[in-house]
């Protein structure tokens, strides 16, 4: 089943997709070792970042191309790219190594070469653009002009900007667009992520909906399930004590390991919305109460309190004819412990 089709099928758990980011310390061996980590850990997809320092921004001193705040406070913006940046030649490479492990590889481009790039390169399934890309308008138009499902954040992004960028990819080819909800703070904190709004945008602009999560736990992650997540994306490393760029939000192969069982779990107990009781439910029912007599009854005899009791199991009348037989006088001799049945009514 192909990576789109799992997540338009809302009977399988949603796609676990784990995020390489810059964590590979530009060390192909490093990158690897984290893809085989992913794909042990039971994750359905790996996901790259395809850019270069020059096609994301510009070399520059200046106050505003450096961060301020946060993990990477004080980093020229150039410079922190060329460290992060997975080098264009790896991706191939990557490519096949993942896919020999039996698991699917894609990228986010962040500009229209890396498009036509990963076009060639890798063919991915689909293709993921970053909440910071949401309003790059000729980067999704390139990206849904390969007619592959786009995958798209929407951190930051206000409801009308998101109608741009899916008007956007759905007007130019994209086949599909699934939109994710992301806080876009790293690390992100629980607070603000406004899970609720993920059924609001499925149902706005009629599409699956997923989360891409910066926090370092699951808990977020497993929520999301409930409100109808098809794909959940994570930061990985094999190591956050390693200090990859992106570790600070990264989990590591157990603590991914961990949210793919814990969100099939979470997908396994969602079941139907028809009520009513479960399969395991129905094989407790023996232990429910019915009506039974509790000491030896002549016919003719009229039962009462002292002669008939609501008790486990239920193979007898159910309680709800308690009232209907008290006073009533019985049609048959009984034994203390015979269930009552419906010739006694």
């Amino acid at each position: 089943m192909s990576l789109i089709d799992r997540i338009r099928d809302p009977e399988t758990p949603p796609l676990i997709v784990a995020e390489l980011s810059g964590n590979h310390g530009q060390d192909i061996e490093t990158a690897k070792r984290i893809i085989a980590a992913a794909a042990k850990a039971g994750a359905d997809a790996v996901k790259l970042q395809t850019y270069t320092p020059d096609s994301i921004t510009l070399d520059s001193d200046s106050e505003e191309f450096t961060v301020q705040g946060g993990l990477w406070h004080g980093r020229r913006l150039y410079e922190l790219y060329g460290e992060a940046c997975t080098p264009y030649e790896w991706h191939a490479p990557l490519a096949d190594f993942a896919r020999q492990l039996g698991i699917e590889i894609f990228s986010t481009p962040f500009d229209e070469s890396a498009v036509d790039f990963l076009e060639s390169a890798i063919q991915p399934e689909l293709y993921k653009i970053s909440s910071f890309e949401l309003t790059h308008i000729p980067l999704l138009k390139r990206t849904a002009q390969t007619g592959k499902p786009v995958v798209l954040s929407t951190g930051m992004a206000t409801e009308t900007e998101i109608e741009e960028a899916v008007s956007t990819l759905r007007n130019n080819g994209a086949a599909e667009v699934v939109l994710l909800k992301c806080v876009s703070a790293y690390p992100s904190e629980p607070e603000g992520f406004n899970l609720r709004s993920m059924q609001s945008i499925a149902q706005r602009f009629d599409c699956s909906t997923g989360l891409s999560d910066h926090t370092l736990t699951n808990e977020i992650a497993i929520a999301s399930v409930a409100l109808g997540a098809r794909l959940i994306e994570k930061h990985v490393t094999d190591s956050r004590a390693a200090g990859g760029i992106d570790a600070g939000f990264s989990l590591e192969p157990p603590e991914l390991a961990s949210l793919v069982t814990q969100t099939r779990r979470a997908h396994a107990a969602l079941g139907s919305p028809t009520i009513g009781c479960s399969i395991q439910d129905q094989k407790q029912t023996h232990f429910r109460r019915s009506i039974y007599a509790s000491a030896d009854i002549q016919a003719g005899e009229v039962f009462s309190v002292e002669n008939l009791r609501i008790v486990r199991p239920s193979t007898g009348l159910a309680p709800k004819f308690w009232e209907q037989l008290i006073g009533q006088k019985a049609k048959r001799s009984l034994s203390a412990g015979t269930p009552l049945g419906e010739q006694d009514l």
